[in-house]
C-alpha cells in the first residue's frame, strides 16, 4: 500500500482512501438454494436457463463503508474504463488506493487510471482478500436473486439498480459485510 501511495504526486495533500474493486455477474439463470416454507409443504421455485447477463462493477471502502458501483454491460477494459472514470468524478477530493484482483482488463496496457487513483493489485488465487467479494454473495442471497426468476434482462437491471442503491444509503451494511480486522 505504501508503493502506491507513493506514486501520487509530491504536493497532493488530499486525504487518501483506501477503496476494494471487483465486479460481478448477474443474468437470467437463477441459482437455486435454501428458502423457508410451512411445515409438510414442498418449495416451488421457478428455474430458467436464458444466457443473458450484465455486470456490476463495484468499489467498497472498507473503513466507512461508502461504496460505488455501476451496471455495465460487459467485463472488459472498455467497461472499466467507464468505471474508472465515473469512479475518479465521484471522488475528485480524494487521492485513493484502489485494490484489485488481476484480471485482464485490470492489467491492459489500454487501462486509463486517472491522477487520483493508484491501483495496488492483490496476489493472485486471493479472493479472500478483497472484502468486494463479500457483496456479491450477499447480493444473491440477501437481496432476491436466488431462487428468483426475472422476465427480461431489463428486470435482473432494476433490482440490481434498486439493491446497489439501497446499499449505497447504508454504510454500517457495507461495513459489516468488508471491515475485516486485518485491514487496521
Amino acid at each position: 500500500m505504501a508503493a502506491a501511495a507513493l506514486s501520487f504526486k509530491k504536493g497532493n495533500n488530499k486525504p487518501i482512501k483506501l477503496f476494494f474493486q471487483d465486479e460481478a455477474k448477474f443474468g437470467r439463470i437463477n441459482k437455486i438454494g435454501k428458502c423457508w416454507t410451512p411445515p409438510d409443504q414442498r418449495a416451488v421455485i421457478g428455474q430458467q436457463i436464458i444466457r443473458e447477463y450484465t455486470y456490476v462493477f463495484a468499489a467498497v471502502c472498507p473503513e466507512t463503508g461508502e461504496n460505488f458501483s455501476l451496471i455495465l454491460p460487459q467485463a472488459n477494459t472498455i467497461t472499466m474504463n467507464i468505471f474508472l472514470k465515473e469512479f475518479s468524478k465521484e471522488y475528485k477530493k480524494y487521492k485513493v488506493i484502489m485494490a484489485m484482483d488481476k484480471a485482464g482488463w485490470h492489467t491492459s496496457k489500454e487501462l486509463k487510471v486517472s491522477n487520483n487513483i493508484a491501483i495496488m493489485n492483490l496476489p493472485p488465487y486471493s479472493p479472500e482478500l478483497n472484502p468486494a467479494e463479500h457483496l456479491w454473495d450477499y447480493i444473491r442471497e440477501k437481496k432476491g436473486f436466488n431462487n428468483n426468476v426475472f422476465n427480461s434482462l431489463d428486470d435482473v437491471e432494476t433490482k440490481l439498480s434498486n439493491v446497489l442503491l439501497e446499499m449505497s444509503n447504508n454504510t454500517e451494511e457495507i461495513k459489516s459485510l468488508c471491515n475485516f480486522s486485518w485491514l487496521h
